[in-house]
C-alpha cells in the first residue's frame, strides 16, 4: 500500500512562514495573560471517555475522537456498542480538562487560581477555512471567584492580547446572561421545556435574521403568540448598560432580581477601566452553545472575519460534577487559528527586533575556511542577531527568495579563494 503524502483531512502541515506567526501570536498572548496575574497549566490531550460524553460539551459530544482500548482490554467479540470498544478520546476543549485538573489538585493551588493553557484540541468536524479538526485553543479561566471581578479580569486581558495582536481590526465583545436569555423566553411563553430547542434556533439569528428566526420557530410548533412576543423583546432591546437595567424592569418576577443589574455593572467597569479601543455591547440573542454555562457568556467578532474569534463565560457547575461541591469558575478563550487566518489574510509580517542574516557558502569548501564561517556567523549570533548559515545552491536567485520570505533581509555570500560581500 503506497504511502500519502498530504495529512489527514481536516489537519494540516504548517510551513515556517506560518509558523513565524503563530510563535508572535502566541508570545503575545502569554505575555499579555501572565501580565495580568494567570499561570501556564498542562493538561493531558486524552480523558476518560466518561468525563468527554457527560453531557457538558453540547454538540462537541458528536465529534469526539475516540480511542480503542488496548491489549487484553479491547474484546471485539464480546462487544454489543462503540462504548465497550473505547476507555479514553482527545479533548474536544480545554474546559473540561481543566476542571477535572483543578478537581485533583485544587488543595495545592491558590484561591481563587487564575489559569493560562494553551494547547491542541480535536473534533471531527466538517473542515472550512480557518477551522480544522486539529487546532489550538488559549485559554484563561478564573476558578473560585464568585463576583463579577472575575469577568471583568477576563475581558479586559483578552481585549488587550486582541489589540496588541490586531491593533488595525475594529472587534467588538457582545455580552448576555443565560439567565436572561431563558427570561427571556418564559416571559415571551415559551414553556420551560422547550427553551433549548428555542434557543438553537436562536442561535442562528446572525445567519438567517429574525425573518428566518420567526420561521422556523413557528414550524417547530411554537404558539405565533409567543413567538411574536419573543421577536418584539428581542429587537426592542437596546445594546448598553442601561438597557440591561431596562430589561431588568420589564422581565421583573421572571428574572433573579440583581442579575441584570450585574451584567450592566461589567459592561461600565471595562468601559471605564479598559486601555484598549473595542467596541461592547448587550447582545440578547447571544447563546452560546455549551451546555455548561451558567450566567456571564460572551463573545468577540472582528471586521472582516465571520463568526466569532473568542468566546467563554461562566460554568459555575462543571467543577462540582467531579467534586460534589459546587465551584465558582468562568472562562474565556481565544479562536487562535481563527485569528492567524485574518493575519495572513492581510499579508501580515512579524516584527523582528533582531536581524535575520544569511551566510551562504560554495559548494565544496574546505574544513578550515568553513570553520571561519561558522566563527563569524557565531559573532553575528552573540550580537544579537538570527543568522542561517547554509550551502549555497546552484539556483541562488531562487534560494535567496525563499529565504526572503521567511525574513532573511541581509545575505553574505562565502567562496573558496575569496569573500565576496
Amino acid at each position: 500500500m503506497a504511502l500519502k503524502k498530504k495529512p489527514v483531512t481536516g489537519m494540516k502541515d504548517i510551513l515556517p512562514a506560518e509558523m513565524q506567526i503563530r510563535d508572535y501570536v502566541l508570545n503575545q498572548i502569554k505575555d499579555t495573560y501572565r501580565s495580568f496575574g494567570f499561570s501556564a497549566i498542562e493538561t493531558p490531550c486524552v480523558e476518560h471517555i466518561e468525563n468527554l460524553t457527560s453531557k457538558q460539551g453540547g454538540d462537541n459530544e458528536k465529534l469526539i475522537f475516540k480511542i480503542l482500548k488496548r491489549g487484553e482490554k479491547l474484546k471485539l467479540e464480546e462487544a454489543r456498542e462503540e462504548n465497550d470498544l473505547t476507555d479514553s478520546g482527545l479533548r474536544y476543549d480545554l474546559t473540561l480538562p481543566l476542571s477535572r485538573y483543578y478537581a485533583n489538585n485544587a488543595a495545592n493551588l491558590p484561591s481563587p487560581f487564575k489559569a493560562l493553557q494553551i494547547g491542541s484540541v480535536w473534533r471531527a468536524d466538517r473542515p472550512q477555512k480557518g477551522r480544522f479538526r486539529q487546532f489550538v485553543q488559549c485559554d484563561i479561566d478564573i476558578l473560585g471567584d464568585p463576583t463579577s471581578l472575575a469577568e471583568i479580569e477576563l475581558i479586559l486581558a483578552t481585549t488587550t492580547a486582541l489589540s496588541r495582536i490586531c491593533p488595525d481590526n475594529r472587534f467588538t465583545v457582545r455580552l448576555n446572561d443565560r439567565e436572561i436569555l431563558k427570561a427571556m423566553a418564559l416571559f415571551a411563553g415559551f414553556a420551560e421545556d422547550s427553551l433549548d430547542q428555542v434557543f438553537i434556533i436562536l442561535d442562528k439569528m446572525d445567519k438567517i435574521g429574525a425573518e428566518g428566526v420567526e420561521a422556523e420557530l413557528l414550524e417547530a410548533g411554537h404558539g405565533e403568540e409567543a413567538v411574536k412576543k419573543y421577536l418584539e423583546l428581542l429587537g426592542g432591546a437596546g445594546k448598553d448598560a442601561q438597557s440591561v437595567r431596562t430589561l431588568e424592569e420589564t422581565l421583573k418576577g421572571t428574572l433573579e432580581p440583581g442579575r441584570a443589574e450585574g451584567l450592566a455593572h461589567i459592561m461600565e467597569t471595562v468601559k471605564e477601566v479598559s486601555s484598549a479601543d473595542f467596541g461592547l455591547e448587550f447582545d440578547p440573542t447571544l447563546v452560546r452553545g455549551m451546555s455548561y454555562y451558567t450566567g456571564t457568556i460572551f463573545e468577540v467578532s472582528m471586521e472582516g472575519f465571520g463568526g466569532s474569534v473568542a468566546g467563554g463565560g461562566r460554568y459555575d457547575k462543571m467543577i462540582g460534577k467531579f467534586t460534589g461541591m459546587e465551584t465558582p469558575a468562568c472562562g474565556f478563550s481565544i479562536g487562535f487559528e481563527r485569528i492567524v487566518t485574518i493575519l495572513m489574510d492581510n499579508g501580515f509580517t512579524v516584527p523582528s527586533a533582531a536581524g535575520k542574516k544569511a551566510y551562504l557558502f560554495e559548494k565544496g569548501m574546505d574544513s578550515q575556511r568553513l570553520a571561519e564561517v561558522i566563527k563569524e556567523a557565531g559573532k553575528d549570533r552573540a550580537a544579537g542577531l538570527q543568522v542561517l548559515v547554509a550551502q549555497m545552491n546552484k539556483n541562488k536567485k531562487f534560494q535567496k527568495e525563499q529565504l526572503m520570505k521567511e525574513g532573511y533581509t541581509e545575505f553574505k555570500e562565502f567562496y573558496k579563494n575569496e569573500l565576496k560581500k
